[in-house]
């Protein structure tokens, strides 16, 4: 191991088949002597396409530790927001100028890969301009884009391979890796995680109304309402129920979850910047909740400086990442547009594929693949009790009944097993699990890639 970080630290690319022309030598507002290296970049998926890549080395094994893949969802959202803000090695301090040293990053343990995807997203980019795609080709594009990763880095193709995707992350991460387990590359897929994902439309809708009455945000003539229109026989359906009057309790439900000021990723967090007096709220996560109502937030006619999702400040990453001198250290052509956490355009021009993972979880369950399922416990965008109900209907076996996990001596969250299959939730935690948890988001993702007890 001594060679091996002697290499790394003489810059000996050529002897670990490591691809030198993309390599990030120094950042602007970084003075800190790194113990890993990174490069920065672009992959080719389909033709015409140029994906963003931001990848580092483990700071502890490069060459035996697994490789993770980094989605971030939206749809349209950044993986870099995963970089500077949650599970990245260096993040960026609120005046924007600043990098300092992320003390629980995930390449600690792993070689990870941070992707902006799809075309458009970030500072990934099409020839042609045109964003508008869906789940599919996104998975195609992906796979491609790996495919040519490993011919820049040849060396990694032999460490165990992970997808981790968070919030439409959960589309994208089974959706990319059935592509892998199915396809002809030889790449080393052991499994995939996902965080506060959207797993299910169903789940998700119909366990949102229960999530908000039992954390006391509807009062008993609003939960009157519901169950006496949207309920029949002791049976639910706050999903697509066509009553009128159903709805317009739907719609008042809604409305307090997503657009009274609460921070719908976080319940229990203040939404950055105060209640507005005007909403511009982001259409992006407002599509992942009651989609069969059409329900549209009222936006204000203001502009925004960027496209961030309701009550999330995202101004020093925005700062920073849109600085000359950065993209140039990440080697961003000059005539990229600028950085976003989420494209509208792409967002707007999306087309979802699926509405259930169900189908994609069971097959790549049949190979033998491990997967976990975690949730922070406060998120109303991708609830934990949807997920929970998402997992319990895949009907697998239980290996491990519900019990807490333990962290720091105290209880992180809960966990249960069904064989390869983990859910796991993070006490007190909302939508960006690194971010609001790191050091228990760290200690999670250990023990799911060295398959160890949590």
């Amino acid at each position: 191991m001594a060679m091996v970080w002697l290499l790394l630290l003489l810059g000996v690319s050529g002897a670990l088949g490591y691809f030198s022309s993309d390599e990030v030598l120094s950042l602007p507002g970084l003075s800190t002597r790194l113990n890993f290296r990174q490069w920065s970049g672009y992959l080719q998926a389909a033709p015409g396409i140029h994906l963003h890549y931001w990848f580092v080395t483990s700071q502890r094994d490069p060459v035996q530790d697994p490789l993770i893949l980094w989605l971030n969802g939206g749809p349209g959202c950044s993986s870099l927001d995963g970089f500077l803000a949650e599970n990245g090695p260096l993040h960026v301090k609120d005046d924007g100028s600043t990098l300092y040293i992320n003390e629980y990053s995930w390449n600690k343990v792993a070689n990870v890969l941070y992707l902006e995807s799809p075309a458009g997203v970030g500072f990934s980019y099409a020839d042609d301009q045109v964003y508008a795609t869906n789940d599919d080709e996104v998975a195609d594009n992906n796979y491609l884009a790996l495919q040519d990763f490993f011919r820049k880095f040849p060396s990694f193709m032999k460490n165990d391979f992970y997808v981790i995707g968070e919030s439409y992350g959960g589309i994208y991460t089974p959706t990319l890796s059935l592509r892998i387990a199915n396809g002809a590359a030889p790449i080393n897929l052991k499994g995939f995680a996902v965080g506060n994902g959207l797993s299910s439309n169903y789940f998700n809708d119909q366990s949102l109304v229960y999530f908000g009455y039992y954390h006391g945000l509807f009062g008993d003539t609003l939960w009157a309402n519901l169950n006496t229109y949207c309920c029949n026989g002791g049976t639910c359906n706050f999903f697509n129920n066509t009553d009128y009057f159903c709805q317009e309790s739907i719609k008042e439900a809604f409305f307090i979850i997503y657009d009274s000021g609460l921070n719908v990723y976080s319940l229990y967090m203040d939404c950055a910047g105060g209640i507005p007096t005007s909403y511009k709220r982001f259409l992006t996560d407002m599509k992942n909740l009651f989609q069969f109502y059409q329900f549209q937030a009222v936006k204000s006619t203001e502009k925004a400086i960027n496209m961030a999702p309701p009550c999330i400040n995202d101004t020093a990453q925005w700062t920073w990442l849109n600085r000359a001198d950065v993209r140039r250290a990440l080697h961003i052509p000059e005539w990229v547009q600028a950085w976003e956490l989420c494209s509208a355009v792409v967002s707007e021009s999306y087309h979802r594929t699926y509405s259930t993972m169900y189908d994609f979880y069971l097959k790549l369950l049949g190979k033998g693949l491990r997967v976990l399922v975690y949730n922070g416990d406060t998120d109303m965008a991708c609830n934990f009790l949807g997920d929970h109900w998402f997992v319990q209907s895949l009907n697998q076996q239980k290996t491990v009944n519900y019990q807490p996990w333990i962290h720091n001596n105290q209880i992180a969250g809960f966990y249960e097993k069904y064989g390869d299959l983990t859910f796991l939730t993070v006490k007190g935690a909302g939508h960006m699990v690194p971010q609001w948890a790191p050091a228990r988001a760290l200690k999670m993702v250990t023990s799911f890639l060295s398959n160890s007890p949590y």
